[in-house]
């Protein structure tokens, strides 16, 4: 049977909540007032799951050197969603597309900052390549304050591939690129969409942003060449989401 750990009050909260993996047995640090696990105690206690108070030295043998705040659990692993089952319509939305699709981004902590703003902003599901690219770790989780648990996330053997089947299903591909010719506040996003954002170091590939209907460029000023990959995809969705709000 294979499992991970997760850790972190809401990695831990938010994966009871969402109900997607099965929780087997949850740790908690020997010694510390339950407080701000109390909602993590309650939920468990009512579905009937284990748990355990451990030690530190228990602790750090199960998650390492990362920041648990006292509460750790053994889970299934992250469930995948397939991408048939993300490009279905969407009906709640007119059949709209909202999509974010992500190019080698390979820091944890990016990846789990994207899912988290893709969540808040409605974004109907994260796609990203098999190869070259952050995985799904209980790392990213924690980095998304456990809105990975709720995120329908895909992996893809191939984006160029992937971004034509959603241009087949009527999205327009929105590619981030700083020397784009268009502004990202120019772009409509209003329609059926996805965004495409590249990775930390050299941005969109160039055949990904060959197959992309437009490249969008986000303003600045300043000393500094560029936004960080999370803060860019940060400023575009949240452009989308304003522009479709607004609609």
């Amino acid at each position: 049977m294979k499992t991970e750990i997760l850790y972190g009050i809401h990695p831990v909260y938010e994966a009871l909540s969402a109900g997607r993996r099965r929780v087997y047995e949850i740790y908690r640090a020997q010694g510390k007032k339950i407080g701000r696990l109390e909602p993590i105690v309650a939920l468990a206690e009512s579905r009937n799951i284990a748990q355990q108070a451990i030690g530190s030295g228990d602790f750090k043998a199960l998650v390492g050197p990362a920041l648990h705040q006292g509460v750790a659990a053994r889970v299934s692993p992250y469930p995948l969603t397939a991408l048939s089952d993300i490009l279905q319509p969407a009906p709640a939305r007119d059949g709209k597309f909202f999509l974010l699709l992500l190019d080698h981004i390979v820091d944890p902590q990016n990846l789990g900052a994207l899912i988290r703003t893709a969540l808040c902003v409605g974004v109907d599901g994260v796609i990203l390549p098999k190869d070259n690219c952050a995985t799904p770790t209980p790392a990213v989780s924690r980095a998304s304050a456990g809105a990975l648990e709720h995120t329908r996330l895909c992996r893809v053997t191939n984006l160029v591939q992937t971004i034509k089947l959603c241009k087949n299903n009527g999205m327009w591909i929105m590619g981030l690129q700083k020397d784009a010719q268009q502004s990202l506040y120019n772009g409509d996003l209003t329609g059926s969409i996805a965004i495409v954002l590249g990775g930390e170091q050299n941005g969109i590939r160039p055949l990904v942003g060959k197959n992309c209907d437009f490249l969008l460029f986000i303003p600045q000023q300043g000393p500094v060449d560029s936004l960080n990959a999370a803060a860019a995809g940060a400023v575009a969705m949240y452009e989308a989401w304003r522009q479709r709000q607004k609609k």
